[in-house]
This record gives C-alpha cells, structure tokens and sequence, in this order.
C-alpha cells in the first residue's frame, strides 16, 4: 500500500476542463510526508476506501490530458508526434516499450538480441519521463466511463517475486485513444494456450529461445532414446503467413548454419513442420508463394496442409487424424479482438474490433478515438475492416495525432469542448507492399497494393537486401539501428548466439 501512495499523490484538487462547474470526485489534497511512510499508507488507505485513487481531471488553464492505452505501433507513432507543449501525455500499458516486430523472429534464434527490437517509450516521447503532468503507468485498463470520462486501471505486477499485489485506480481523461492491440487467435481450439507459444512479444521470443536450446541440449544427454530425440527436436509452426513463415525460415537457416556444427551428435534429429490451412503467404503474388514454398522445402521445412483440432503436452492432432509430435510449437494464426475489447460498451465492427468513423472517432463517445488493431470501420461507412498490419496501425497513429494536434490549436482540447472544428480529410489508406524473408538470403518483395491489382513483385537475394535495408530504416531510433546492422555483421563473421541465459 505505501507504494500505492504514489500514484494517488499525483491525484489534485480540479475541475473538469472547458470550464465545467462541479468539484471533482477525485478532489483530495497533496500528501504531506513521504509517501513510503506508516502515516502515508493508512491515509492512502482511506483515500482507497473513497475512492479517489487516481489522476483527477485536468482544470480550467492546465494542458489537456490525453490518455493512450497501448505502446504497440499505432500508439506509439500517436505518442511521438502529439504536440506536447499543448497536451500531457498518459500511457497505460502493460509493457513500456514498443516492439518491432518484423524482426522479432530474428530473435528467437540469435540472429539479433531482444533489445535490438524494443524501443524504451521514453525515447519515442520523452515528455512522459520529464513533463511534470505527462506519465507512463505499468497498468491495464479495465473499464471506461464515457460519461465521466474516466478509465478504471489495475496495475500489472505478475511475474514477479516479492513485490506488491495489484492495485486499482482512475485516470481522468480529455481525449482517450484506444490502442491496445489485439490478441493471438486460438479459434477455440483446445490447448493452444496452455501448451503453444505465440510470437507478438519480446517475452514469446525470449521462452521459445530458452526452449529450442534447451531440447537441444536435452537431446545430447546420454540414455535419451532416439523417439524422444526426434520429438524434442521437432519444432512444429501452425500458421503460414508472413511472422510464421519468416520463423520457419530463421529457424532452418539457423539449424543449417549454427546447429549442425556446433550440436553435431544430433544434426540429423532436427527438423521443422509448418502447418497451414490453406496456402502460405495467401496475400502475395502466386508466383512469390511458389517460390516461398521451393525455398522452405530446400531449406528442410516440411509443409503439411491441414487443421489443427487438439493440442496436447506433447503432440497435437490434425483434423485427419494425423498425430504431429513436437518438442516446440509455434502459434502463428493471426489475431482477433481481445476479451478486453470486446467486453466495452461501444458499437463493434465486423470481427468485433471497436467501431470507428472516417476520422477514427467512436461515435458513441465523446472524445473517444481508436486506432490499430483493436479498431475497424463500423459498417455504416461503407468502408471494409483494414488488415491488422504494422503499417495500417504506424499510419493510423500518425493521421490522428495529426488530427488531434489541430483540435488543440483550435481550443478543443479538454473535454467536451464544443467547438466546430475542420478535422479535415477522412483517413485514408494506401498498401505500401508486403516483404517477407525466407531464409537462406532469400525474400520476398510484393509491391502490389492489393490482391488484384498489379505491381512489382521480387524474389531472391535482391529482395532480401531490399527486406534488410528496408527495416533497418524504419527501426525508430538510431540507437537500435546501430545494435540491429551490429547484430546482423556479428552473426555473418561468427555465426548465431546460442548461449542460453
């Protein structure tokens, strides 16, 4: 409870911005002693039964409050270009870094370190480190009033040892962003969760790296037979769209180049199996998938098309019958609107993302805004849900902070300001092109801005240098482009890292 404290310290005596009358219900004053002391947690103990933990509501004269939830890449290309002379920023998010993910795969087997792909979110906006009403809170959101504008949170502490139960609290807002992601899709399928690792975070990287080292080494060990050799070698990927085929991909040139010289006592145990539904790569050129599929069967992957229906500790089951054991699986099915999603109380767009306008706006709330992948366009616009892609969330967040920016240098910033204002043209977007490497050199570059539509469409090792220049520049900072084109020479000269730390 004493740690507590600091956050309902931050809470302040205000009324609700624009000029609205009414004392705030967060209204309290200022702690006087040290918030760690005995005194410090009864009183934060009575606040807590009043309930007035939290950020209250920003008054008349003070900047307005805009609450992101979510450091994914719509809410952190939000948060690195708002105008932060006129408005505090408040994060809420579980995690205080932005991943990068085109290149999280590279991870999972050395090919980069994890902190080549996680930007600090005080690099991206420093204001939430140094503006005294701007903050990061490690917390996720649980409910939201729109009609008092405020957000219920509860912080997240899981995972670690000796530390303090979570705790709820408030934050006021002026304008809220929803951009809090998605979650992996399972499709209900039967021990998915418990039993397969997804690939989305820094953390999912860093479990299926300990694992694959593990079974290698475990496999080394005198007695083991050569049936549980094979199982625990035999790395199983459902899923063949780009994050599981560039995985599949990494992961044969890393037991062709690294696993055969330096595990040689089971270099002929070792094998992938990549499972898919349909076709790999459904959304690229015909003639890329083709190639994809020669490359991946060159470099040892075995394809297998079918449906998984149950997931066990040690095998999953295919809708023929067919038992696959593994040592690691791999989920890499796509995304859906997580629980959180769909449990708010706004209109749902086809999938049940939360339902948005042209500008991105929730219609059913005031000052309410989403973007990313927990956000589509209601039916009503005549506009189809977006792909859950990087770069429909990267743009996303830029075109509303755009938005938003403009609306503060109009006087709109606080809450429930009425004001007409020209928010100006409708979001619009426009498919750069997809990439995706395979291994071994080896990408694909299709330039193309739909299915049906034509366009450039590369393939070999051109793509692969296109892939590679292409995402180094877009990595945010110059700090991780530096560990990234550090990483990639390191492993060329001396091959991967396969400590297991």
């Amino acid at each position: 409870m004493a740690a507590s404290s600091l956050l309902r310290s931050l809470s302040r005596i205000s009324r609700r911005g624009c000029g609205g009358a009414g004392a705030s219900p967060f209204c309290h004053q200022r702690l006087p002693y040290s918030p760690f002391s005995a005194a410090a947690a009864d009183a934060a103990a009575v606040e807590e039964r009043r309930g007035f933990a939290g950020l209250g509501p920003t008054a008349k004269g003070e900047k307005a409050r805009v609450v992101v939830l979510g450091t994914g890449w719509a809410g952190s290309r939000l948060m690195k270009d708002l105008d932060t002379s006129g408005y505090e920023v408040v994060c809420v998010s579980p995690r205080n870094h932005m991943v990068f993910t085109p290149l999280l795969a590279s991870t999972c087997v050395g090919t980069l370190e994890f902190r080549s792909v996680a930007e600090p979110l005080a690099r991206i906006q420093p204001a939430v480190s140094k503006s005294p009403g701007s903050y990061f809170l490690l917390a996720r959101c649980t409910a939201v009033d729109p009609d008092s504008h405020t957000i219920d949170c509860e912080t997240v502490t899981e995972g670690e040892k000796d530390t303090l139960k979570p705790w709820k609290f408030k934050v006021a807002y002026d304008k809220l962003v929803f951009a809090c992601g998605a979650e992996a899709s399972t499709f209900g399928i039967k021990g998915v969760t418990d039993h397969a690792i997804f690939l989305r975070e820094v953390h999912h990287a860093q479990e299926i790296r300990r694992k694959l080292l593990l079974n290698l080494m475990l496999s080394d060990v005198p007695g083991i037979t050569e049936e549980e050799k094979r199982k625990l070698l035999h790395c199983v990927v459902v899923g063949g769209g780009p994050t599981g085929v560039e995985f599949s991909g990494e992961l044969s040139d890393f037991i062709i180049r690294d696993v055969k010289q330096r595990y040689s006592h089971v270099k002929d145990y070792i094998h992938v199996t990549l499972i898919e539904a349909n076709e790999i790569l459904s959304s690229f050129d015909v003639r890329l998938r083709q190639y994809a599929t020669n490359q991946l069967i060159k470099s040892g992957v075995r394809l297998v098309r079918g449906i998984v229906k149950d997931v066990q500790p040690n095998k999953l089951i295919l809708d023929n019958g067919e038992e696959v054991p593994y040592g690691l699986l791999v989920w890499s099915t796509g995304v859906g609107a997580s629980s959180f999603v769909k449990s708010l109380p706004f209109p749902k767009s086809p999938g049940g993302r939360i339902g948005v306008d042209e500008w991105l706006r929730v219609p059913s709330a005031k000052d309410v805004f989403a973007i990313g992948d927990c956000s589509g366009f209601l039916e009503s616009t005549g506009k189809d849900v977006l792909p859950a892609l990087a770069q429909v969330a990267e743009r996303q967040g830029k075109y509303l902070a755009h938005l938003l920016n403009q609306v503060m240098k109009a006087g709109g910033g606080h809450a429930n300001c009425e004001i007409d204002i020209d928010l100006g043209p409708a979001f619009v977007y426009k498919h750069l092109g997809s990439m995706a490497t395979v291994g071994r050199y080896k990408a694909l570059v299709d330039l193309r801005q739909s299915k049906e539509s034509r366009g450039i469409s590369l393939a070999g090792f051109v793509s692969w240098f296109i892939w590679r220049s292409a995402y180094l520049t877009r990595v945010i900072s110059w700090r991780n482009r530096l560990y990234v084109a550090i990483n990639w020479l390191t492993t060329l000269l001396f091959g991967r890292d396969i400590s297991r730390i």
